[in-house]
């Protein structure tokens, strides 16, 4: 359901009539919307428009009540050894930070030496996953390139939040991934940190070919980062680039009257 062309490809998620209730409460109605490989879309909207919400029911962590999620192609029920190429970093990561794990062991639990293949999809892990790295080297290759090798050794309980984002993303990096799913991934993280923070994503979309989905409510830096914006609020509002999406209009019919765009200044 988008707004303008794209290269004529197939959708690498593709969402169609979702709807989920929390107990008898409405969450979200009728949403329909699809993304391109090497696309990198977020999901803006007020508090409780169910943004959250969508990325867990898309990942399949809560049940929906109708509609139909496809991922690679496949029913997200059966993705099978397909969810090994989903990376997702959540609202808030909570451990105990007296936990004696470091950095690295913690990217290394993110490592798969070998991935199980089916008949059907084993063409797609062959492509992603020619030569495989040692477990050491593949996560000294991720830290490295989420710029977070420093702390390999350091516990991860006294990373502050801009350093624990760059190791989760360091873990989503350390296997081969395709599409990488994030909650208010720059939560808690500073201006500059979150602008340095998309500057990575932006080139690792480009190096890596992800394709990328994120929960924000930060309207400014969307508008600069990212190549599509969907609007939310219970329901798909609009969808399109950020000029388009975020225009005054699309702005008042998602967040209502009262609503203003705080821009940030650097």
């Amino acid at each position: 359901m988008l707004n303008d062309q794209q290269a004529i490809t197939s959708p690498i998620l593709k969402v169609e009539g979702l709807t989920v209730y929390q107990g008898s409460y409405l969450a979200l109605r009728d949403v329909y919307f699809e993304l391109f490989p090497g696309t990198d879309t977020a999901i803006v909207g007020p508090n409780g428009a169910g943004k959250s919400t969508l990325v867990k029911a898309i990942l399949d962590l809560i049940p929906h009540s109708n509609g139909y999620v496809e991922i690679f192609g496949q029913p997200i029920k059966n993705l099978g050894n397909l969810r090994q190429l989903l990376g997702y970093m959540p609202q808030n990561f909570i451990f105990d930070r007296s936990f004696p794990i470091s950095v690295s062991e913690l990217v290394g639990l993110g490592w798969m030496k070998t991935f199980k293949q089916k008949q059907k999809q084993g063409s797609l892990f062959k492509k992603l996953w020619r030569k495989e790295p040692d477990k050491s080297a593949a996560i000294a290759q991720a830290l490295k390139r989420t710029d977070a090798y420093h702390l390999r050794n350091q516990a991860i309980g006294t990373l502050s939040g801009g350093q624990l984002k760059r190791v989760l993303l360091a873990y989503c990096l350390v296997t081969p991934r395709k599409l990488l799913v994030l909650d208010e991934a720059f939560a808690g993280v500073d201006i500059q940190g979150a602008a340095d923070f998309y500057i990575l994503l932006n080139e690792l979309k480009q190096q890596e070919g992800w394709t990328i989905l994120q929960v924000s409510h930060d309207i400014d830096m969307v508008s600069r980062h990212c190549d599509r914006i969907l609007c939310l609020n219970q329901t798909v509002v609009c969808t399109g680039k950020p000029e388009i999406a975020l225009s005054p209009q699309n702005l008042l019919a998602t967040y209502g009257p009262g609503f203003s765009r705080y821009q940030h200044h650097h």
